[in-house]
Order: C-alpha cells, then structure tokens, then sequence
C-alpha cells in the first residue's frame, strides 16, 4: 500500500490534517499536492466540517522541506505542485498550527490559511531568492496582504529567516505559545469557531477576502448582502431562540 502523504482526523466539527513531514519520495510534494486537492473537495461537500486544522504536529519544519527540496533538485516543480491553492479556495476557517519551521513552500501554505499559531521556537521565511527563483505558490501575494508591501519585499528579497517574536510583531501570526500548548490552544480555538454559526461563518470569510479587491463601497454592499442572506436561515431563528432561552444554540448549517 503506498504511503499517505497525509493524516487526518474529525474531531466533533473539525477537521485535523496532518501532512507526513516523513513522506520521502522525489514526487513527494506533487503527490501530496493531489492528496490534498482531493481532500478539500470531500471537505467543501462535507457540511459537518466546519473548521479544519493544519499541524506539523512537533516536527522540525512545517511540512518538511527535504521532500520539497528533493523535488526542486530534481527539476519536478510544477505549477500543479502547488499545496496553498486548495486550502485557499476551502470557504471555511482553516488554522494553521506551526511547531516547527514554517520556510519555502511551508511558509507560502501557512500564508493561504486563515489564522497561524505558532510555538516560540518556529521560524518563517521565504529562502527562494537565494537559489535564483522567487515564492511561486502565492508567497509574493500574500505576503504583501498580510504584512504590508515594505515587510514583505524586505523578507523575500533578503530570504531573511524571522523568529517567531517577530512574525508576530508584523502581523504574519496570530499567536505565539509554548509547543507543549500549542495543539491544545489551536483546538480550543478551532472548537470555539466550530460552535458558531456554520453559514456565518463562510460569509463573514467571504466578505473579508473578496471585500479587499473591491472599492470599499462595493465591499460595505457585498456585506449588506450577505448579512441579509443569514436572516433568511434556520441557524438565525435557531440563534435568537437559544438567546431567549439562555442556552447554547445548535446550528445546523440551514
């Protein structure tokens, strides 16, 4: 039986993916690429997946760069290895749970996820430019977006490594904990965002991401709409009728 280029598991509403950091193969990158691709598409049908997790769980770097490295030595990097695209297009909450470091392509996933939690001793850099090429797998793109255009031209042009105090400072993480806390910090987080309204959710997703390339009245229109979309839905009747009764509501994505 070959071997998974990734583990996952559902946890009540969350989905956990764990890509192998162990997988060693030259085509490691390219098969987890497809792995991945496919997962997302079970996971945009799956309306009991409400947010999902992505862990390094404890390895030395996010994803594992020898296999990505490997692969780029090889002359095999293609625009079809790209593991960013998929998880960008997911229309749900993904957190990314970094333990180890995020560098390369493994900083350019992180980047495509909605919020990052790393552990005090991750790193973060785009290297490419030391090799003669540039972040192809949206890392000049979202960087930019994330950090401001200034901090990210700095990082991608030097290939600067930053630790994890200063991704924070930049704004290119959400939260810094010990490693020992950082599965239990992600979980209760993802748990938290689980619980919450699933339509809400997505919308409130796409009205941050597609409201920032329109003109800000286009986006206060795109919000209005949305907005209105979640009067029409059962979780808004389920929402206002757990108020009244002081309990916790069951949404049910209706």
């Amino acid at each position: 039986m070959p071997e998974k280029t990734l583990r996952y598991q559902k946890k009540g509403h969350v989905l956990v993916i764990d890509p192998n950091s162990s997988f060693d193969h030259p085509l490691g990158i390219s098969r987890m690429s497809e792995d991945l691709s496919e997962l997302c598409n079970e996971v945009a049908l799956d309306e009991e997946t409400r947010v999902v997790v992505i862990s390094d769980t404890g390895e030395k770097a996010f994803l594992g760069e020898k296999g990505l490295m490997r692969a780029v030595s090889m002359g095999r990097e293609t625009e079809s290895q790209s593991l960013a695209e998929s998880i960008s297009k997911l229309d749900r909450p993904v957190i990314a749970a970094i333990s180890g470091d995020a560098i390369g392509q493994g900083l350019e996933l992180a980047l495509a996820c909605d919020i990052r939690i790393a552990s005090e001793a991750s790193r973060f850099g785009l290297p490419q430019i030391k090799t003669g090429l540039i972040p192809w797998d949206g890392g000049t793109q979202r960087l930019s977006r994330l950090v401001g255009r200034g901090k990210a031209l700095e990082m991608i042009l030097t290939g600067e490594v930053v630790d994890a105090q200063e991704a924070l400072r930049i704004g290119l993480i959400n939260k810094v904990v010990p490693n020992k806390d950082l599965m239990e910090v992600t979980m209760k987080m993802a748990q938290d965002m689980a619980s919450k309204g699933p339509i809400a959710l997505r919308y409130t997703k796409e009205a941050i991401y597609k409201g920032m390339d329109m003109t800000l009245e286009q986006g206060l229109r795109l919000e209005a709409d949305l907005y209105l979309l979640t009067h029409t839905t059962k979780d808004r009747t389920e929402g206002i009728q757990a108020f009244r009764e002081k309990r916790k509501p069951k949404f049910e994505g209706k």
